[in-house]
């Protein structure tokens, strides 16, 4: 057994074991321990046991309150009088408008201009002082630390401090608590401060019993700022793609937490778009439960053949907020995605049941029809042409080849519509 001086050392830089078990007793006062599911669809498709760690359920829908309770729970009677400012697109801003109330503690976030209204009605429920600014998260955040310099607010970083690091390991802890055989654990990663969390308190707390846990990271390809900051030996400005894992699109890694995962973490892998939007249909559709594009990285690697594991494997679902209008654009986006949403073009001649003939042709391949428009204008059309776009539900990739096919063999030309 590990004496109280062993665990103080760390090969990491950041937190030691003993001040992550220290986090875990203040972040214990807001954050509830989720729940752990597992999953037999991806169990097989992966070939080992896979659970899910359902951060999303958490109090303010994600981890981030972990965080940033600990962070704030060290302030002084001074620097928590001056009140707190933080700046976030939904999860962060969440975060710390409920630690603040919790600990009586005044906050003002700033939010870009084009905040999902749900995020942003929920942060100032809390009751934080919610001010719209930038219209990307850059301006926002040069916002937050304009008002901290002008007031004396103190700011809260999202995932770049000591103590944000420790709150956030805490999960790891409860990971390893509630799966002490895992082998894998799977992290989706924006700025780092989750994954170098639980990498390192998981590695730490593993190794005292002379196991050892892989950690697996997992960014959006549009927005991956660690491969190409890893290659350079330090952390790297990256230009952003747009992605709908806002949640984890961030410029550049922290600075500590690039030193903690270059060390602590095994593997960092990238997911497309088709990837994140295929994930979080089948955790719609599989385990009933919502989660956030950035929350649904890491169960899209698994989908996508992107980790390997040869033992028990826990994929960190790490939020569940999402816009319900976004929510319908990514589940359309995740069907097509899967093969199981088809639109098409076709063109038709200009005469009386020619409708009729694709419907009968769709219905005799159960095709499912969503939408039709049939329409005598467009460029490139002949005059005794019609057009047709049809949308239709299909049962995966063997169905949608067999509805083209059917298609073709009755004489028409289908185009798929590709919505990218």
């Amino acid at each position: 057994m590990a004496t109280a001086t062993e665990h103080t050392r760390t090969p990491f830089a950041g937190p030691s074991l003993d001040e992550f078990e220290a986090a875990r007793a203040i972040v214990a006062h807001v954050a509830q321990p989720t729940p752990m599911e597992s999953s037999r669809f991806l169990t097989e498709i992966l070939g080992a046991p896979v659970l899910l760690k359902c951060e999303n359920l958490q109090r303010t829908g994600s981890y981030k309150i972990r965080g940033a309770y600990n962070r704030m729970s060290k302030l002084s009677a001074e620097e928590r009088a001056r009140g707190v400012v933080a700046a976030s697109a939904g999860n962060h801003a969440q975060g710390v408008a409920f630690a603040a109330r919790e600990l009586g503690i005044h906050a003002t976030i700033f939010m870009p201009v084009g905040v999902a209204i749900p995020k942003f009605q929920a942060t100032r429920a809390y009751g934080a002082d919610v001010v719209l600014s930038g219209s990307i998260v850059d301006e926002t955040l040069q916002a937050a630390a304009d008002f901290a310099a002008e007031t004396g607010a103190v700011l809260i970083p999202p995932f770049d401090h000591p103590d944000v690091v420790a709150g956030q390991g805490t999960l790891g802890l409860e990971i390893l608590d509630a799966v002490p055989d895992v082998s894998t654990v799977v992290v989706p990663i924006g700025g780092g401060g989750l994954i170098s969390g639980v990498a390192s308190a998981i590695k730490q707390r593993a190794a005292v019993t002379g196991r050892t846990v892989r950690i697996v990271g997992v960014q959006a390809a549009n927005a991956a700022a660690y491969p190409p900051s890893l290659a350079a030996g330090e952390p790297t400005d990256i230009s952003l793609t747009g992605t709908i894992a806002d949640g984890i699109a961030v410029r550049r890694p922290g600075a500590l937490n690039f030193e903690i995962i270059r060390e602590a973490v095994d593997e960092i892998v990238t997911v497309s778009e088709d990837d994140i939007a295929r994930a979080m249909v089948v955790l719609l559709e599989r385990a009933k439960l919502v989660v956030e594009p950035a929350g649904a990285a890491g169960v899209a690697a698994i989908l996508a053949g992107s980790v390997t594991a040869d033992g028990t494997t826990v994929a960190i679902l790490s939020g569940g907020n999402i816009d319900p209008l976004l929510m319908q654009r990514v589940i359309s986006q995740g069907l097509a995605a899967s093969d199981r949403y088809l639109k098409l073009t076709i063109m038709l001649p200009d005469r009386p049941g020619q409708l009729a003939r694709i419907a009968e042709i769709l219905a005799g391949v159960n095709a499912n029809v969503v939408e039709v428009l049939h329409t005598r204008h467009g460029r490139g059309m002949q005059i005794t042409q019609v057009e047709l776009n049809v949308s239709v539900e299909t049962r995966g990739t063997d169905h949608r080849r067999h509805v083209i096919d059917a298609l073709r063999a009755a004489g028409y030309d289908p185009v798929v519509v590709d919505d990218e």
